[in-house]
Order: C-alpha cells, then sequence, then structure tokens
C-alpha cells in the first residue's frame, strides 16, 4: 500500500506550475481590464489545479496497466512500481476530475452553462491523453493538448469567466503560457525516447527524434519570449519585465541544447515550471499594476 509521500509524488508535484501559471496570467488580464473577481480565480485555479492531479494520476494508471512504466527513468509512477494498484489509482484520477468538475460547476452557474461542455472536452482530452484503446498521447498529439488546453483554454477561459468578455491580451497569453506547458512534456518525452520507442509509444518526441525534439525545444522557449511582447503591445509596455523568465528558461534551453540524456533532464522539467511560473507571475504583476 501506497504511503503519503508516495501518493504525493505520484501527483507529480513538479507540474503543478503548469496549472497555476494560466490562472495567474488569466486574472493578471482581467485585472487589467479591469474585471477580475477574485473569487472565481480562486475557483479556475481549483479546478486547473484538479485537473493537472487528474490528468498526472490517470496517466500513471493508463501507462502502467499498459506496462509503459515497467523501466522509468524519471519520477516514480504508483502502478508501474508497484508502490499502488491500478483500481486505487483510478479511483484517486477520478476523485481529482471530481474536484475539477464541482468547481467547474459553481464557475458555470455564476458564468455561462455553456462552460460545462467546455468542461466535459476537457475531462476528456485529459482521460484519452493516454487512457482508451487509442490514446492520442501515442499518436504524437499530447503537445497539442497541452497547449489547448493547459494554454489557450485555460488562460482564456480564467479571463472569462471574470471578465465575460473575450480578449485578445488573454490569448496571446494563453500562447505563451501554453508554448512553455509544451516545453515541459517535450524535455519530458525526449528523456524517455528510448524506453517510449521500445514499447511503441509514438510520442512526438519519438517521431521527431532526439535532434529535432532539443530544437523544438528551445522553439517553445522563444515562442513564449515573443508572446510577452504581444501581451506588452497589447496592454502596457510595463509586461515587458515578463521577459525574465528567460534567465530562468535559459538554463533549461543550456541543458537541452547541450546533449543531456536521462536522469541529467530530470532538473530541466523543474526549471521550465519554474519559468513557466516566472512568466505568469511577472506579467500579471506588471498588468494588475498597471
Amino acid at each position: 500500500m501506497a504511503t503519503a509521500a508516495e501518493w504525493v509524488q505520484g501527483a507529480r508535484p513538479r507540474t503543478l506550475p503548469a496549472a497555476v501559471a494560466p490562472v495567474l496570467a488569466g486574472t493578471g488580464v482581467a485585472a487589467y481590464e479591469d474585471g477580475a473577481v477574485w473569487w472565481k480565480a480562486l475557483l479556475a485555479l481549483v479546478v486547473s489545479l484538479a485537473l493537472q492531479v487528474a490528468v498526472n494520476y490517470a496517466n500513471d494508471y493508463s501507462d502502467g496497466i499498459r506496462g509503459t512504466d515497467d523501466v522509468r527513468v524519471g519520477p516514480m509512477r504508483l502502478v508501474g512500481s508497484g508502490a499502488a494498484t491500478a483500481s486505487a489509482v483510478k479511483r484517486a484520477a477520478f476523485l481529482a476530475f471530481g474536484v475539477a468538475g464541482v468547481a467547474g460547476l459553481a464557475l458555470a452557474a455564476t458564468t455561462a452553462w455553456w462552460l460545462v461542455a467546455v468542461g466535459v472536452v476537457c475531462v476528456l482530452a485529459a482521460w484519452y491523453y493516454t487512457g482508451g484503446s487509442k490514446p492520442y498521447g501515442y499518436l504524437g498529439l499530447g503537445e497539442v493538448m497541452v497547449f489547448v488546453f493547459f494554454g489557450l483554454v485555460a488562460v482564456v477561459g480564467t479571463t472569462f469567466v471574470q471578465t465575460e468578455d473575450w480578449s485578445s491580451a488573454a490569448l496571446a497569453a494563453g500562447v505563451g503560457i501554453g508554448a512553455l506547458a509544451c516545453a515541459i512534456l517535450v524535455v519530458n518525452n525526449l528523456r524517455d525516447i528510448p524506453t517510449d520507442s521500445a514499447v511503441g509509444k509514438m510520442t512526438l518526441a519519438v517521431r521527431l527524434g532526439d535532434r529535432r525534439t532539443r530544437a523544438l525545444y528551445a522553439g517553445l522557449v522563444a515562442v513564449a519570449a515573443v508572446a510577452v511582447v504581444v501581451v506588452a503591445a497589447l496592454t502596457t509596455w510595463w509586461v515587458l519585465v515578463g521577459l525574465a523568465f528567460l534567465v530562468l528558461a535559459g538554463r533549461g534551453v543550456a541543458t537541452v541544447l547541450g546533449g543531456a540524456t536521462g536522469p541529467g533532464l530530470i532538473p530541466v522539467l523543474q526549471t521550465t515550471g519554474v519559468a513557466e511560473l516566472a512568466w505568469a507571475v511577472l506579467v500579471a504583476a506588471a498588468l494588475v499594476l498597471a
């Protein structure tokens, strides 16, 4: 039976900045447009964090029963390591989905009921990333899901539930956050190319190969930097302070382009996650102060 510490590790806390960042960025845009509603921002944060944890447990379950995690280079997986049963991890994923659903319903009830449909799509996308008979994460489409749902949908949605209006600045911020969220997945899959190839998990990294995957990671960081400039052009030039995220992201780029492999790439996961959070904090702070 898994310990509490193992359950926490199985939730992959290093990925949680990717759930906090879009809510911060979206709320920053809402504040700039004089539409911030802080209790809605908190509910959006609950939805985002719960979905991230649910995705992590769902991936643990689905990859575990397929045998994909039998040989792990990265963080411990509950099912693959035998620390917890597959059914227990599946229940944990569903519990997290339930928490996200309750908070999402509260937002929909106070904003617009069509948001329920968006929430259902988000849950389905999270589950079928590695779940089901034909998981799209095994087809090289994981980065698309992350960009759309943990970038565009999360940021634009956070702004919309507060302002009840569409914002081009939120869309630009969603591109920046989505690019860095993708970069986290890219470096994770770069690390796992040997093991994923062995079990037939055709991630984008496996399809692109080592060299082009490293270039993709650097390119995503560059897209995030351009997004800061676009948000600044649409709002206030104080947002350019957000480019300071490159201090952190640059370390990840140097490590990735330097040829690090296996365990040597694990620190880049945390560095990229913190860089994404820094992007969001700095941009949001500039927008709020403006």
